[in-house]
């Protein structure tokens, strides 16, 4: 019976539709799996290649030939070949010579039914590869995720769920403890991987893997989403516990409490997502360690381990605990143990404290393991801001758009150039300016050139001149000494306050003037003659001649 074109073509379009593969795929496929179907009619092999089949997607129209090379005298293989005279014995109206080819037209429908049989099992394989393909490029970047599907089918074995596109399978023994669905039920499930069996192929998915817990934590903790904490390991039993290893580089947040929420709250809403059960399954919230034996230590919990004696090189490690907790370190049928040797990834046996007194064990306590980890966090620390530093010297920040190589410009310092001349000109002016304001209105014009001229001497390097008085004390005091042998007791009065004007000048206008150059007031001489009569006056001469009298007079009108 002839093949009908437009129905050959209808049924093409029918399997795009429900498989997802396009035309050309079901068409090579086909065509590879009826000349697979003809070279085992014929009896030609697998690396024969002188079989054709030709399929036209348009009209539906398929073409099934055999190609034989007509040589001169006997041929080797008559698969092959075939001699001039036997081409022209043919019935086909045509004369051959050497080297012309021979093409021998078959039709479908001369294959036998195993024929068509195992083309029919060759063209299911194709179909189950390309569907394969289908789906892994649908699915290839949901591996490792969660997706949401809804329940189809439920029964002993499993549940039949619909993801959209496609159905996938659940078994019973991927279902977290006794937790049963019903038809119609909303379901979240784990794409572990997409693969192909006897009955084509199909997502591998699952509620109890390790993969599903880390999901369920990525979505209701946004501190795991966005990198803050990092989950470094996971050991599951499904239905019965799981331990979770957290670590948080920032030393100021606690991995453990955050996944835990206040109160419980965040990992009160993880549980309540593993399964509708009777029995909830627990979950151990650890804290990652560099330490081996501080990490081993805190895999154990709830058990309270009082010290643990770790073997780095055998990768084995005897855990102490309290002789209260040793049923809580082995856990349900073991259960707590086997978590933590997987979580770890060393053999642990466990001892109470009594047992390992009794035997002389030596162990390293909770307290001094603590106290390594937190060396070796603030060493790495310490090492990460060096780091950071050294990094920062040696990068150079430009702006975007710039060329590249563009180096920014630097602040410029500008080393400041001694000028002596010019320094000391200032000084000079500064000092005449100071000079201008202190001096009286009454100064003559030859007192103001003879302090020029006193300026201008040298005066030795690093001598220090202290200033006690300033010009107008110094004027008035000479004054009162020129005129001391008429009037002794207001020379003493002029006296005091002159001393208590100096005192309080010294306090206000001691300045360090080493090296620097300071005006001379009075020449050497002058200053000679004022100390030789300071030393001749005597201060206890001008008692005798004050007349304490009046003052007692004065203070008691006051009193009155």
């Amino acid at each position: 019976m002839a093949i009908n074109g437009a129905q050959f073509l209808a049924a093409i379009d029918e399997l795009e539709a429900s498989k997802g593969i396009s035309k050309e795929v079901i068409i090579t496929a086909l065509k590879e799996a009826m000349i697979k179907g003809y070279k085992k009619s014929i009896g030609a092999t697998e690396e024969d290649d002188n079989v054709r089949v030709n399929i036209d997607a348009e009209t539906g129209s398929i073409e099934m030939y055999q190609i034989k090379k007509v040589i001169d005298g006997e041929p080797e293989d008559d698969f092959l070949e075939i001699s001039v005279e036997d081409a022209n014995a043919l019935k086909d109206g045509k004369k051959y010579k050497s080297g012309d080819e021979l093409i021998i037209p078959s039709s479908p429908e001369q294959l036998t039914k195993a024929i068509a049989m195992s083309i029919k099992s060759i063209l299911k394989q194709k179909f189950a590869e390309a569907e394969k393909d289908v789906l892994f490029e649908a699915f290839k970047d949901k591996i490792g995720t969660m997706i949401t599907g809804k329940v189809e089918k439920a029964d002993e074995r499993g549940l039949s769920v619909n993801i959209g596109k496609t159905s996938v399978y659940l078994p019973h023994n991927q279902m977290i403890g006794d937790e049963k669905f019903n038809a119609g039920d909303s379901i979240k499930l784990f794409v572990n991987n997409v693969a192909s069996g006897t009955k084509g192929a199909h997502i591998i998915v699952t509620r109890a893997s390790e993969g599903f817990l880390k999901c369920l934590f990525n979505e209701e903790i946004h501190e795991i989403y966005d990198g803050t904490i990092v989950i470094k390991a996971i050991a599951r039993e499904a239905g019965e516990r799981s331990k979770v290893s957290v670590y948080a580089e920032d030393p100021n947040i606690d991995p453990a409490g955050a996944c835990i929420g206040p109160n419980g709250s965040r990992i009160q809403k993880i549980v309540g997502q593993l399964g509708n059960g009777n029995a909830k399954e627990k979950i151990d919230i650890i804290t990652y360690s560099d330490v081996p034996g501080l990490y081993i230590m805190e895999s154990l919990k709830p058990a309270k381990v009082v010290g643990i004696k770790v073997d780095l090189e055998n990768k084995s490690a005897l855990a102490i605990v309290r002789d209260d907790s040793f049923s809580l370190a082995i856990g349900r049928k073991g259960v707590n143990v086997r978590l933590a040797v997987k979580l770890t990834g060393f053999n642990i046996d466990i001892k109470t404290e009594t047992e390992a007194y009794e035997e002389n064990i030596e162990f390293q306590s909770y307290e001094e393991l603590q106290a390594l980890d937190a060396e070796q966090k603030s060493k790495a620390a310490y090492e990460k801001l060096a780091a950071q530093y050294r990094q920062n010297e040696t990068t150079t920040d430009v702006l975007p758009g710039l060329p590249e190589g563009y180096v920014a410009p630097q602040a410029r310092v500008y080393e400041e150039e001694g000028n002596e001349e010019l320094d000391e000109a200032l000084e000079q002016a500064s000092e005449n300016e100071e000079l201008k304001l202190e001096a009286p209105v009454s100064e003559t014009k030859e007192e103001v050139k003879e302090e020029k001229v006193e300026e201008e001497k040298p005066v030795e390097a690093k001598k220090e001149v202290k200033t006690t008085t300033s010009i107008e004390d110094l004027e008035k005091s000479l004054s009162e000494q020129s005129n001391k042998s008429s009037n002794k007791g207001k020379k003493f009065t002029n006296k005091k306050k002159k001393e208590e004007a100096s005192e309080d000048d010294s306090s206000k206008s001691i300045v360090d003037t080493s090296n620097a150059k300071r005006m001379s007031i009075y020449t050497e001489e002058e200053l000679r003659e004022m100390e030789e009569e300071e030393k001749n006056e005597n201060v206890d001469d001008y008692d005798e001649d004050v007349d304490y009298d009046e003052y007692d007079e004065y203070y008691d009108d006051d009193d009155r």
